[in-house]
């Protein structure tokens, strides 16, 4: 099997481990440089899709202050946000937005050439930046992916999936196996630093707005590594979804465009979020994705409509390019026509516990996005704080690494190399399941019983049938191919989340069990590291 050596290896391509590469590449002495793994495509993560945009807490903002952010942040969070992660991230995002348009993203200026600033559900005031319109996510992926592509201390591995760590058994990790699937060869890449940044897990949800990379694959690595996971309960439903995707994604229909007035109606243009909440369609997410839910229950529909006739037609396809677009292919006109909308998995608030650094429970490995749980989300993210983590996440993990000896030597130990044996000498476990249609059937099965509105029963049923189908698929460590190998950390990251859930007896932000459906008052965080 083949071996290499870098300085820094990097698990995956979206913002966070692009920003991180491009950061350690010009401020830190890397003697054996830095190697990006991506399973796709280097522009393909879930970065790429985020409509929103990204919360900036701008000191020319006069309505706004690092106060008011942390206060919607934590109140969003239903209790469970950590207020000094909340106070350094916002306290450093005009920072990092200042180092973003210097590496080429161009956010979006009123007519005074002045920085815009929108407003988004659970946010007391407009401190929203976007990009292209609706396409903030793209716009700086795809900046981060030209500014990458010309840095020759950077080699980049796509079509390449991280299988396993290499974690000796001080709890030291040393490097990770690496897996072409275009290729079907392994390789054995020895580094003091491995950083996971392979974003969500949406793809374990039937309905997502996610793409069909985000199966968990960090999250399940650092578990089955020793890491500690955190808040694996939390699974954030957006509200608004276009309910006539017919993809494996459903199209994301922003929450900006409730920000600009667009109102949640039935087929008759009646609305229905007064009868929820106060706030009406920019309540926190979770309340608004119930809400719809309830509606869609109660009176048998497939989908409730968004209602945006208000805006004109020219400044709806300005002011949101990619979603008129999208309505257009199926011939509605956002400005006189209900556009369909249903909830959809979207973002993971848990995952691998970390400080704000990235740094996790084991020693060289790091996570830094939405592959990591730095206590910033608590039990329900607000609305574009998820492009700010990562940015943020990114910067202060290469402050770390400045003062990283990077020249440790590396002693692979019995551990390690039993782990090595597996992949270089053993042939691939051999199964005969239907791969399609077993994650088909956990796809549906978290859908109905870990998914927006949860109860003991059947989450107790879904961890059982999780338990059945890891005992089917049975392939522990070497598979025999990429799909394999998403199944086998799908299966990981669905047990953890109906594990937790089951522990979390009460309803908390996007956790809500009709069996509980009170409020803890002292409740705290869940965290779980593997049994050995």
């Amino acid at each position: 099997m083949k071996r290499s050596k870098y300085s820094v290896v990097i698990a995956g391509s979206g913002i966070a481990g692009l920003y991180a590469a491009i950061k350690l590449q010009k401020e830190v002495n890397l003697p054996d440089g830095i190697l990006i793994i991506t399973k796709s495509q280097l522009i393909e993560s879930n970065s790429k899709y985020a409509q929103g945009g990204m919360v900036c807490v701008m000191p020319e903002n006069k309505l706004d202050s690092t106060i008011l952010h942390i206060e919607d942040t934590i109140k969003a969070g239903a209790g469970l946000s950590d207020y000094s992660v909340a106070e350094f991230i916002s306290k450093k995002s005009a920072e990092v937005v200042k180092e973003l348009q210097a590496l080429g993203v161009n956010f979006d200026r009123d007519e005074h050439n002045k920085l815009k600033f929108t407003k988004e559900a659970a946010h007391s005031v407009n401190r929203i930046l976007h990009a292209g319109g609706d396409a903030t996510g793209f716009c700086i992926e795809n900046a981060l992916v030209e500014y990458v592509l010309n840095q020759k201390q950077v080699k980049i591995y796509e079509q390449t999936l991280a299988v396993e760590l290499l974690t000796n058994e001080k709890g030291v990790n040393e490097g990770l196996i690496a897996y072409n699937s275009k290729t079907n060869e392994y390789e054995i890449i020895e580094a003091p630093v491995v950083i996971l940044a392979t974003g969500g897990i949406g793809q374990l949800y039937k309905y997502t707005t996610n793409p069909d990379i985000t199966t968990g694959d960090g999250i399940a690595l650092a578990y089955r590594a020793g890491a500690i996971v955190k808040d694996m309960e939390f699974v954030q439903f957006h509200p608004t979804a276009f309910a006539l995707s017919d993809k494996g994604t459903m199209f994301l229909i922003s929450e900006a465009v409730r920000g600009e007035g667009a109102k949640l109606t039935d087929i008759n243009r009646n609305t229905f979020m007064q009868k929820y909440d106060d706030r009406l369609e920019l309540a926190p997410r979770d309340i608004v994705t119930r809400a719809i839910y309830n509606e869609m229950k109660t009176c048998n529909l497939k989908n409730v409509f968004l209602d945006a006739s208000h805006i004109p037609e020219e400044k709806f396809e300005k002011r949101f390019p990619t979603i008129y677009g999208a309505c257009k292919e199926y011939n509605i006109n956002p400005s006189k026509d209900l556009i369909p909308v249903s909830p959809s998995a979207h973002y993971f608030m848990g995952g691998i516990k970390t400080k704000i650094d990235g740094r996790t429970s084991i020693t060289g490995l790091f996570a830094i996005g939405e592959t990591a749980c730095t206590g910033l989300h608590g039990a329900n993210r607000l609305a574009s704080n998820s492009i700010l983590e990562c940015a943020v996440c990114a910067f202060e993990l290469v402050n770390y690494l400045k003062s990283f000896n990077f020249n440790l030597k590396l002693d692979f130990d019995k551990k390690i190399q039993s782990i090595i044996n597996i992949y270089e000498k053993d042939a691939e476990c051999k199964t005969d399941i239907d791969e399609q249609n077993m994650i088909a059937q956990l796809k549906d099965l978290m859908w109905e019983n870990a998914g927006i509105v949860r109860n003991g029963k059947k989450l107790s049923d879904a961890s059982e049938k999780i338990k059945e189908a890891e005992e089917q698929f049975g392939c522990k460590y070497k598979c025999p191919n990429r799909k394999a190998y998403e199944i086998r950390n799908m299966l990981t990251i669905a047990k953890l989340i109906t594990d937790f859930a089951l522990e979390r007896k009460e309803s908390r932000g996007a956790h809500y069990r009709e069996d509980f459906p009170q409020t803890e008052l002292n409740a705290v965080s869940n965290e779980k590291v593997i049994d050995k």
